[in-house]
């Protein structure tokens, strides 16, 4: 076990070259989901190491719970300054995971307060999964379904008002993919993996950006027209600048970096290929992140077995 438990701490490191370089040379499906899995696997993999060093730092503490095998000399030498790093991971895992408790109840919070917010007749103005609501505030957004029942495109009469027939069908357009996408797990995803590792704050950002892409690029096939979207984009962008009301979900709603995603949409569509990059940086990024999760899981994977042998040898049946 030894100093590589603290490896998973700092391996995300190796991640964040990639997180940049993929929003820019990778479709956008293939980065969300490239990324989400990087993130949320070496969140994981810090989190149990952070548990771990928790368990070898308080064994030797009085009035303890855990067994009084596991505060034997064998244990504590696991890891180095074993009773500071122990005393250090108690603080940084409660608040891991009362940061994680907060933004999974944020989000349950705010999807539930939306639907409550929809008036019985939202669903009149449009057709199926479209619900228009009077509104003066200019605004749009997904918001995924629950217990089994379908998501809804929410917009209000506003920004209706503010866009020709052409952009009311690229808007919708991008919203539903938003739904079709299941974008806001992915978001989600990397919400809590950043909130577990300050380190992957980058991806949860590259994400949030990829996701919009994602749907822009699939309302651009809708619609049959990419200029057209980047035209929605652009106008409901700037309307919704306005102060919007309390519908707006940014928690899984954002609308990333503007004038990023035009500029994207005037750009020829870019390949749906995973592999090879054809950066040859972006090949390198993902080759070091390919390098910094494998051993990150590795190290987490060698500590647990480490210590569960010494934990269940110091401690008779």
């Amino acid at each position: 076990m030894g100093v590589f438990v603290y490896l998973p701490l700092v391996l995300p490191l190796t991640a964040l070259p990639m997180a940049r370089l993929a929003e820019q040379h990778l479709h956008p499906r293939s980065a969300t989901r490239l990324l989400a899995a990087v993130g949320s696997t070496l969140a994981l993999c810090s989190t149990l190491c952070l548990a771990l060093l928790m368990v070898v730092g308080t064994a030797q503490l009085p009035g303890n719970p855990l067994p009084d095998g596991w505060s034997d000399p064998e244990v504590r030498a696991t890891v180095p300054y074993d009773e500071k790093a122990g005393l250090v991971a108690i603080g940084v895992l409660g608040a891991v995971l009362a940061a994680c408790g907060s933004t999974l109840l944020r989000h349950t919070r705010t999807r539930a307060h939306a639907a409550r917010a929809l008036p019985p007749s939202a669903g009149r103005g449009g057709r199926g999964d479209l619900a228009v609501v009077p509104s003066s505030d200019p605004y749009a957004y997904a918001l995924p379904g629950r217990r089994g029942r379908d998501g809804r495109v929410v917009v209000s009469t506003a920004m209706l008002e503010c866009l020709d027939a052409g952009e009311r069908r690229a808007l919708v357009a991008h919203e539903r993919a938003h739904l079709a996408g299941r974008h806001h797990r992915y978001l989600l995803v990397t919400q809590l993996a950043a909130r577990a590792n300050p380190f992957l704050l980058p991806l949860r950002t590259a994400v949030a950006y990829s996701t919009e892409r994602w749907a822009d690029e699939e309302a651009a096939c809708a619609v049959g027209s990419r200029r057209a979207v980047a035209t929605a984009v652009g106008r409901a962008a700037l309307f919704s600048h306005r102060p919007a009301g309390a519908a707006v979900l940014p928690s899984f709603a954002t609308a990333g970096p503007v004038p990023r995603r035009v500029a994207a949409l005037l750009d020829p569509e870019p390949s749906g290929g995973l592999w090879p990059p054809a950066d040859p940086h972006l090949a390198l990024a993902a080759v070091t992140a390919t390098v910094g999760t494998a051993a990150s899981a590795l190290s987490s994977l060698n500590a647990t077995v480490t210590l569960v042998s010494i934990l269940h040898a110091a401690t008779p049946l």
